[in-house]
C-alpha cells in the first residue's frame, strides 16, 4: 500500500484547524490513559495502522501495560477494565459504529452511570476527533514511521 497524498501539505489550514482541535481534546476533563484507550479501540475498529502505531507507543510511554494494550480488542471479555473504562469504551464503539448501534440506550447508560454531562460531550468529542483522524489517515494512506 502506498501512501495517497500528504493531507497536512494538501490542505493547510483544514490541518491547523484539526490540530487546534487535538490540542483542545488533550485539554479537556478525560484522563490522558483513558484517552488513549479510546483513541486505540476507535482506530482498531477503523482498521488505521498509523494511529494504532501513535497511540500504542503514547500509550505505553504514559505507563499503560502491555497485556491491557494486547486485550483491548476483547476488553468485554477481560477483567482488566474498571466499569469507567469500559463505559468509555462501549460508547467508543457506539458512536464510531453509529450507523448500526445509533448510540444505543444501554452503552448511552454505561456512560452516565460513569461520567458527568460535562464528561459525556468531552469524551464525544475526543471520539469524534480520533474517527476524524483515522478517516483522514486510512483514507490517504498515511504509513507508519
Amino acid at each position: 500500500m502506498h501512501a495517497r497524498i500528504d493531507f497536512y501539505a494538501a490542505s493547510p489550514n483544514a490541518m491547523k484547524a484539526m490540530l487546534a482541535l487535538e490540542a483542545v481534546v488533550g485539554k479537556l476533563s478525560i484522563e490522558l490513559p483513558l484517552l488513549e484507550l479510546v483513541r486505540l479501540r476507535v482506530s482498531q475498529i477503523n482498521g488505521c495502522a498509523f494511529c494504532l502505531d501513535v497511540h500504542s507507543a503514547d500509550a505505553l510511554k504514559g505507563g499503560e501495560t502491555e497485556r491491557r494494550l494486547y486485550t483491548l480488542s476483547a476488553w468485554r471479555e477481560t477483567p482488566f477494565f474498571t466499569p469507567r473504562e469500559r463505559a468509555a469504551l462501549a460508547w467508543a464503539e457506539s458512536l464510531t459504529l453509529i450507523s448500526q448501534t445509533h448510540a444505543c440506550d444501554e452503552d448511552y447508560a454505561l456512560l452516565s452511570e460513569q461520567f458527568s454531562p460535562s464528561e459525556q460531550v468531552d469524551l464525544s468529542l475526543a471520539i469524534a476527533s480520533i474517527n476524524s483522524w483515522n478517516r483522514l489517515a486510512v483514507g490517504f494512506r498515511k504509513m507508519p514511521a
